[in-house]
């Protein structure tokens, strides 16, 4: 939730970008950006958004500011702001959706085409451009291990509050798409394949180092969208593949602590999903988390549909719109039992 130094529409607020690779260890990168509308919610000026140099390694994996910086920081106090107006414009709804959200089966196949056979952005040369592109269908075919992790700066009650939502959370992941996902105790990051970091800003700064130890060959573009992150990106998700290009190994979060609850949680929703294999956002999709309108902040059932489309045996990765499409339309009718 943030908006973009590659300067898409004033409005838009998720986009996703994948980026050819530097090293041959990752063969694709996906790179989700959550972006902050214009609809009155203005942050102030941010710092350089261009990708900052990375820091010498510290000594412990993740950077060590004091704790609770992050409830100190001015940050906390706009995000809190951009939360309250949000909620007083009845966005960030948590009801998953309602007689007021109605959808057929036609319209959950066109939000599946969108959301997950399409590009927002392309790379060109060393710019990321907004263009809609159609791609392939991606997902994880390994079991998806999560780690948390957080940086010094967030209380040790908003951890343990959010281990909690982002352990149950898995848990219906996996529930929905009937694979494996599942979050590691503490302790146990060197098994995982999908991190997820909630960081202050300054914590992100520095974790440059940390990236390169999770993520070896991770390429210095992944590095820089992460540690340039700008003060109006809110969230993002960057997920790659090794060997196949169509299926995904690993994933890295990025959430930043300064978030209130509501927006946090939002950030853990959307980020996690979309590192499933949902990249793209659609203006038409509704009830979802999928769209740059912001009027959901959590998993909607239409988003479940989604979810259970993707992993469906009757779906394959690599497999292209004109493929896929009448198997994801018979799912969908399946799903929803018919077009009313």
């Amino acid at each position: 939730m943030g908006r973009s130094h590659i300067n898409p529409p004033s409005a838009v607020q998720y986009r996703v970008m994948r980026l050819p690779l530097k090293r041959g260890a990752f063969a694709r990168l996906l790179a989700t950006l959550a972006f902050l509308s214009a609809c009155g919610l203005p942050l102030a000026d941010g710092p350089d958004t261009d990708p900052r140099p990375t820091p010498p390694p510290t000594t412990s994996p993740l950077p060590q500011p004091n704790p609770g910086a992050a409830a100190q920081s001015p940050l906390r106090a706009e995000y809190a702001r951009i939360e309250a107006r949000r909620v007083a414009a009845g966005l960030l709804r948590t009801d998953g959706g309602g007689p007021d959200t109605p959808f057929t089966a036609a319209i959950l196949t066109e939000n599946f085409i969108k959301i997950a056979l399409f590009d927002e952005y392309v790379f060109t040369g060393n710019r990321v451009i907004a263009r809609p592109t159609p791609s392939t269908l991606r997902r994880w075919q390994t079991p998806v291990r999560m780690n948390l992790a957080f940086g010094a700066s967030v209380p040790t009650e908003d951890q343990s509050a959010d281990r909690a939502q982002v352990a149950a959370y898995a848990a219906r992941l996996s529930d929905l798409t009937g694979h494996s996902v599942s979050l590691l105790p503490e302790g146990r990051a060197e098994t995982a394949n999908f991190h997820v970091l909630t960081l202050s800003e300054t914590e992100r700064l520095a974790i440059g180092p940390e990236l390169r130890r999770l993520l070896p060959g991770i390429p210095d573009t992944s590095v820089g969208l992460i540690t340039g992150m700008p003060r109006d990106t809110f969230c993002m998700v960057l997920a790659f593949s090794r060997g196949s290009a169509d299926v995904y190994t690993d994933a890295v979060a990025v959430i930043r602590a300064e978030h209130p609850d509501l927006t946090r949680v939002a950030c853990y929703h959307e980020e996690l999903a979309q590192g499933m294999g949902l990249p793209n956002d659609s203006p038409q999709a509704r009830p979802s988390i999928f769209n740059d309108g912001k009027e959901f902040g959590r998993l909607t059932t239409h988003d479940e549909m989604l979810l259970q489309i993707l992993y469906s045996a009757r779906l394959t990765p690599g497999m292209r719109e004109p493929e896929a499409r009448p198997i994801v339309g018979q799912l969908a009718r399946e799903l929803i039992g018919g077009e009313s």
